[in-house]
């Protein structure tokens, strides 16, 4: 059952960075994304759905065998990079714990 919740809160974090993402360089509307991210957001689902490694790896970029396409994982760093900052802003409590949990790495 742990190992369920932590996928899920990995698929809700990363798809509410995407929503970040897109909203601020896309100009989507609140709740939308455009074909591009959406495409990225139903890819990194995928990804989590079939870690092998969800047990023991805290989170994508720290994983030793990433499973991402080499273009699709440059987009999301870019994301990352974008909506990581903002995220304090959006879900501050969310935030916090994956800084926590980064730095702890």
């Amino acid at each position: 059952m742990e190992l369920e919740r932590k996928r899920k809160n990995e698929q809700e974090m990363v798809e509410k960075m995407i929503h970040i993402y897109c909203r601020g360089k896309h100009k989507s509307k609140k709740g939308c994304l455009c074909p591009q991210c959406q495409a990225l957001a139903d890819y990194a689902r995928a990804r989590t759905e079939r870690c092998p490694r969800m047990a023991e790896k805290t989170f994508c970029s720290a994983c030793p065998h990433p499973c991402y396409k080499p273009q699709l994982r440059e987009q999301m760093k870019q994301v990352m990079r974008y909506a990581g900052p903002r995220m304090l802003l959006y879900d501050p409590v969310a935030a916090l714990r994956h800084l926590v949990l980064t730095r702890s790495l």
